[in-house]
């Protein structure tokens, strides 16, 4: 398969009837959804389910950063950032505390790399740092998901991710840190307790 192909398999954007039976199977799977326009009001959405007060962690996302939440949040919003809490302690003194501070949120904040049709969310890290949250320590997450990742089969999510995340997500990488990303940790959640997990779908191509 030939880059352009990849690159025109993973950002195509599908047609409605995808869209509505995805969210069919991801509320089937526990999960709430929201299918939202554009990024402005993927914005709303997700602030409209945070309360004032409540510490929030703004994982480290392409999509977040382009819909304006991440700023919304950590640059002077109504919220306790976690993520202002745990950058202003040392890693090297302070790592468990940071972590603790970043795992275990009222809300974790961030993106997934696919979806795949039966309804199951993919998502992708070098470290794993966000993937305790959102599997287990955070108190609600909300996944913000622009609708080209979509996808039809977990085969084709995890090509999704290797074939083309994975090479804008280095590119990403080694402009702002000045070293490569690499897949070191894939979590796939099948199932959620309601009310736990909520997915804004973006009818646009946004994010890796």
């Amino acid at each position: 398969m030939s880059t352009t192909d990849a690159s025109e398999r993973f950002t195509a954007l599908p047609d409605d009837e995808t869209l509505a039976a995805t969210a069919v199977a991801l509320e089937e799977h526990g999960f709430s959804v929201d299918i939202v326009d554009d990024l402005d009001a993927a914005r709303a959405a997700v602030l409209a389910r945070i309360p004032e007060g409540a510490s929030v962690m703004t994982n480290t996302s392409v999509t977040l950063q382009q819909t304006g939440i991440a700023d919304a949040i950590n640059d002077g919003g109504p919220y306790d950032s976690a993520r202002n809490r745990m950058f202003a302690l040392d890693f090297a003194t302070q790592g468990q505390e940071m972590k603790a501070i970043g795992g275990q949120p009222d809300y974790a904040l961030g993106s997934v790399h696919a979806v795949t049709r039966d309804g199951t969310l993919v998502i992708a890290s070098a470290s794993g740092s966000q993937l305790a949250s959102y599997a287990w320590g955070a108190a609600n997450v909300i996944f913000v998901v622009g609708a080209q990742k979509l996808v039809p089969t977990p085969e084709a999510a995890r090509q999704r991710i290797v074939e083309h995340s994975l090479k804008l997500e280095d590119a990403r990488a080694y402009a702002a840190y000045g070293q490569n990303s690499y897949v070191g940790k894939i979590l796939e959640i099948h199932q959620e307790l309601p009310d736990r997990i909520h997915v804004v779908l973006i009818r646009q191509s946004i994010g890796f």
